[in-house]
């Protein structure tokens, strides 16, 4: 397996222009990230979608984006399996942590229930559903790599991380005065905060504007939820698989589990078990969030800006539902847990 990790010479030659755009166009979003406040992964997406003509069949770079898009984009998930172990588990107690998993399993039975009455498809239920149940950007990356393609994929992928971002960051600003309306202690109000927002940066953010506490217990949160992106991956693709609708390439049924999810499980068993020290889970995280900044970028630029405009309303509705849906029952939850 560790072979096929490894790209030949000759690809790495071919891939390399189109990979150094888009590590340009990611290491430009962060600049204008850490300058002017925006998320640096709306910001990498933005300028990606105005540089599509480098992703056109003929050009240098089309090659190099396209393995960007794929290969690097697993890497990065892979990666965030160091910042994961068993002992969070243990610090965040039963109660909040079967509050936590009720609400990415049912945020993401809601999205198939509701994307029938917006008349959207399950693929569309399940990579919508699963990036506001979990962990946005990176969780609908990982799981658009497990359905199975169609012409329509990138431009569904692109309009989820679009718009988990821009959630993300309008609800960093609203959840805490949400959190202080409905009279959450620190505690509860890190739960609320990790349990609901989309993406880690902005789940921190919020934490924090609050105190502490709240910032520390948010960040635990999210990690649960993030957490659960293996299993969630593999829950999709024994379904798709049960049903026959898996991809074939070359007539063989591609694997149950692919080889990022694999590795994101062996580095949160190692870190579970004590054998990641702390500088190393550091710097894995790291590298992880640039590695998918870099490949939204990529996957930025490979998608037409024309097509973004065809999603429709219907998609709009549905992931709005979705968030609503998960903060509405995660504030339920914690008024009974009292």
């Amino acid at each position: 397996m560790i072979s096929t990790m490894i790209p030949s010479r000759g690809l790495i030659e071919a891939a390399f222009p189109g990979f150094a755009v888009s590590a340009l166009v990611a290491a430009t979003a962060q600049f204008l990230s850490d300058h002017y406040g925006a998320p640096a992964m709306l910001l990498a997406l933005l300028l990606g979608l105005a540089l599509n003509f480098l992703a056109e069949d003929g050009t240098r770079t089309a090659p190099g984006v396209a393995f960007t898009a794929r290969t690097v984009l697993r890497l990065g998930v892979a990666l965030l399996g160091a910042r994961i172990s068993a002992g969070m588990l243990a610090a965040l107690g039963p109660g909040a942590i079967a509050l936590v998993a009720a609400g990415v399993v049912l945020t993401i039975l809601f999205a198939l229930a509701a994307s029938r009455l917006v008349g959207r498809g399950w693929r569309f239920a399940l990579l919508t559903g699963g990036s506001v149940a979990i962990c946005g950007a990176s969780a609908a990356m990982a799981i658009a790599a497990v359905l199975p393609r169609h012409e329509k994929s990138e431009r569904d992928l692109v309009f989820t991380v679009l718009s988990v971002t821009v959630l993300s960051t309008v609800a960093m600003v609203l959840y805490p005065m949400l959190a202080g309306f409905f009279g959450f202690t620190a505690r509860d109000s890190g739960v609320f905060l990790g349990g609901t927002i989309h993406d880690v940066a902005q789940v921190v953010g919020a934490g924090f504007s609050i105190g502490p506490e709240a910032g520390e217990t948010a960040t635990l949160v999210k990690l649960i939820r993030v957490s659960m992106l293996a299993p969630v991956v593999l829950c999709f693709s024994l379904a798709i698989r049960a049903r026959g609708l898996a991809d074939s390439r070359g007539g063989k049924a591609p694997p149950l589990l692919p080889g990022f999810v694999i590795g994101f499980l062996v580095l949160a068993a190692l870190n579970s078990l004590g054998l990641v020290p702390a500088a190393v889970s550091e710097l894995a995280g790291q590298l992880s969030r640039w590695a998918l900044l870099i490949a939204i970028a990529a996957v930025g630029i490979k998608t037409s800006l024309k097509k973004m405009f065809e999603v429709g309303t219907g998609a709009i509705a549905l992931i709005l539902a979705e968030t609503v849906f998960l903060a509405v029952f995660v504030t339920i939850g914690l008024h009974v847990l009292g």
